[in-house]
């Protein structure tokens, strides 16, 4: 049984720019609830009396869940056409489980089980909700360019991922205790859901098919089981070169960490100052949405050329030896971080016809993610001991990805042509 239609009785439909910027805010509340939590999940649980092993089994477990997971709901979504009942479990299970986690102190020993278990189950429902919003988000922006809509939802995601962690430093340096601004998360996360079962009434269902849609031939949807749906292998081949090119830029862009253990190892920046400049980086990447989202509803794909070139940059300027250059790595940093989290997507609804483009996000962050595995090892392997030799391998990485954008946007405008 699929979703009832989205306008009720009642209930008058939204503009496409309504609908956009109330599911960016449903977003950013939702952000202020896991990103609160996130920035402390690790002293948390310390204070819990967890290990540092355990810390690093149970988030870095928690990011692969949140990953993996797609794979299955991603192809779930596209075959129930349940995109809104998916998208409300996946942000039901943050809203519970983050405040829920101010009780573990109170459990005494089974506290860091508890604990452990609700981070996990908060991860599971941001890879139960992520395919199924990115369809409909491709969906909605469909009457205001894709690029522009994702690059708006982008950024009011971004001021919620700045909110969440300051009001539970602010509450925690308060009350002396992390759990207490843990459970302050809750409002916000009330407010998500409040808002996307406002935004759920007023906007059409994901089961209409874009307008330029093309009809499926008969059986293609079930042809080749269940592996074949999970792996996308009815998805267009351009889809599948896309993927592995953003995962080639992605294993190139090491983590902030990285980046911000260097300049601080180096004494060229305070470890007081560190958050500064990942908020300086943040700033960057929200702008970097918005432009990068108007150039591509202009342009199309081939603003996308730009983001192996700046990742290519980001090590050779990071690692230099004075803060000017390291400064202006971190700028490139958050360019081609926040091109890959919002135009990025929007040229993958392009690729893909809307009945699948659940199942193609799902794969799309999962070989990212592998992509993200395999740059973290090559950086941690590198970056302390020989970072010239880093920068050389991300460049190697970076021109074979060029190579495919160049492929895959020549195409595109052949096609548009």
């Amino acid at each position: 049984m699929t979703d009832p239609p989205a306008t009720r009785e009642g209930g008058q439909a939204w503009s496409p720019w309504r609908t956009v910027v109330a599911f960016g805010l449903v977003s950013l509340s939702a952000d202020m609830v896991y990103e609160g939590m996130r920035s402390v999940a690790g002293p948390f649980l310390g204070t819990l009396g967890a290990s540092a092993l355990t810390v690093g089994i149970v988030t870095g477990a928690g990011e692969a869940m949140a990953l993996i997971l797609r794979l299955i709901t991603g192809p779930w979504a596209d075959k129930s056409q349940r995109h809104w009942r998916l998208t409300v479990v996946g942000y039901g299970m943050t809203a519970v489980c983050v405040p829920l986690l101010a009780v573990a102190p109170a459990l005494g020993a089974a506290g860091v089980a508890v604990a452990a278990t609700l981070i996990l189950l908060e991860r599971a429902g941001k890879a139960v909700r992520s395919p199924s919003k990115s369809a409909l988000l491709a969906r909605m922006a469909t009457g205001t360019g894709r690029g522009r809509g994702f690059a708006v939802h982008k950024a009011l995601d971004q001021v919620g991922a700045f909110a969440g962690p300051l009001l539970v430093a602010g509450v925690a340096a308060v009350t002396g205790v992390l759990w207490s601004g843990l459970a302050l998360l809750a409002i916000p996360g009330l407010a998500s859901l409040l808002l996307l079962a406002q935004l759920r009434r007023r906007v059409p269902t994901i089961a209409q098919p874009d307008p330029d849609d093309e009809e499926p031939a008969a059986g293609d949807q079930t042809a080749g089981g269940l592996w074949s749906a999970i792996l996308g292998a009815d998805l267009p081949r351009d889809f599948h070169l896309f993927s592995l090119a953003v995962a080639l830029t992605t294993a190139g862009l090491m983590t902030f960490g990285v980046i911000s253990f260097r300049f601080v190892e180096a004494g060229l920046i305070s470890l007081a100052a560190a958050p500064l400049v990942y908020a300086m980086a943040m700033g960057v990447e929200a702008i970097a949405a918005l432009l990068t989202g108007d150039l591509f509803d202009r342009y199309g794909g081939k603003v996308l050329l730009a983001v192996p070139v700046i990742v290519a940059a980001v090590p050779v300027l990071v690692f230099a030896p004075s803060l000017t250059p390291v400064l202006g790595g971190v700028v490139l940093w958050g360019l081609a971080t926040g091109i890959q989290d919002s135009t990025v997507k929007a040229f993958v609804a392009d690729l893909v016809p809307s009945r699948r483009r659940a199942t193609a996000y799902g794969i799309f962050a999962a070989v990212q993610g592998l992509g993200a595995i395999a740059g973290g090892v090559l950086a941690g392997a590198l970056a302390v001991q020989r970072p010239g030799l880093l920068a050389a391998c991300v460049s190697v990485l970076q021109l074979a990805s060029f190579v495919l954008l160049l492929k895959l946007t020549r195409s595109s405008a052949e096609l548009k042509h």
